[in-house]
């Protein structure tokens, strides 16, 4: 992470900002965890979190949560993303993008549009996907990419995920590679990076990320994001703006108007009536002033809150 002037005594400490939501528009080179600890200084509290990792390399939607919102993260993480990006077909490298050593190359300066098209239906749907073996999944106990660095051959299982969209953009061959934009929108758990690295294999030349462009993660998008240096430039006498629990949590599930005597009910950790909402869903419950009361789920007939936001 770049380095930060140290702060001057001087200046007033910014306000401790309220529970909500940011949407953060990473810069590359950045670690998510750097965003956070980031955040952490513009919100003025320790309480961040944030859902769903982004590579240093990769830009774009990054959904942080602030004071008692990080219980939010959670059912942020599980929905579904969209990407941009960009896979190099001719090289394999031993990261499955532009940070590794080139395994392989293949001449593939003869691919076409169609080859390609041709390819990426396979790895369209549901599918068995092998992750990274630099991902940051653990290996008994460990991260699998600690695994990598330290010499060991790692061999993770295929896990089934769903590609709703993996289209085809340009193509621009340059030299021996061919640079082919791609628009995937994809379950969680679904890695970029080993879709070009299957999408070069399944053309017999090897392939690998070179751009990854996060645009949306279920109802949060990049018209809502802010970079960190607008954030940094917000008025510091005053806390940092954010999205509050009840918008975000609209992005991310369904919502539900409750009257103020079953908020109070919810407030105690009671169960309200249940209406027609679906079994295997979170459900926001919403008072009539805007406040997210809690996140609830079906059990039987009535609704329980998983967690109380508004306690009684």
């Amino acid at each position: 992470m770049p380095a930060e002037p140290r702060t001057r005594p001087d200046l007033p400490r910014r306000p401790t900002a309220p529970d909500g939501v940011v949407v953060v528009d990473k810069p590359a080179g950045w670690t998510s965890h750097d965003v956070v600890a980031r955040m952490r200084r513009l919100a003025g509290t320790r309480k961040v979190g944030h859902a769903g990792t982004l590579d240093p390399m990769a830009t774009g939607v990054l959904v942080v949560g602030v004071g008692r919102a990080t219980r939010l993260l959670t059912y942020v993480t599980g929905v579904d993303k969209e990407y941009l990006a960009t896979v190099r077909l001719g090289q394999a490298t031993t990261t499955d993008d532009a940070e590794g050593e080139v395994l392989t190359s293949v001449d593939a300066s003869g691919l076409v549009r169609a080859d390609v098209v041709a390819a990426v239906g396979p790895l369209t749907g549901d599918i068995a996907q092998v992750p990274s073996a630099v991902s940051a999944l653990k290996v008994d106990g460990v991260r699998a990419y600690a695994r990598v660095r330290a010499g060991q051959d790692v061999a993770l299982a295929a896990r089934p995920v769903h590609v709703a969209v993996f289209e085809v953009g340009d193509l621009r061959p340059a030299g021996q590679v061919t640079d082919v934009d791609v628009r995937v929108v994809c379950s969680a758990g679904t890695y970029v990076r080993a879709l070009a690295r299957d999408l070069g294999a399944a053309l017999g030349v090897g392939g690998h990320l070179t751009r990854l462009r996060r645009t949306r993660v279920g109802g949060f998008g990049l018209a809502a994001a802010r970079t960190l240096d607008d954030l940094a430039a917000t008025d510091p006498t005053v806390p940092l703006p954010v999205m509050s629990p009840a918008a975000a949590a609209g992005a991310v599930m369904a919502t539900r108007a409750v009257t103020a005597a079953e908020a109070r009910e919810l407030g105690f950790g009671r169960r309200i009536a249940r209406r027609d909402e679906p079994d295997d869903r979170p459900v926001a419950a919403v008072a009539a002033d805007g406040t997210l009361v809690a996140v609830l789920t079906a059990a039987d007939d009535r609704l329980r809150p998983v967690f109380v936001l508004a306690p009684a």
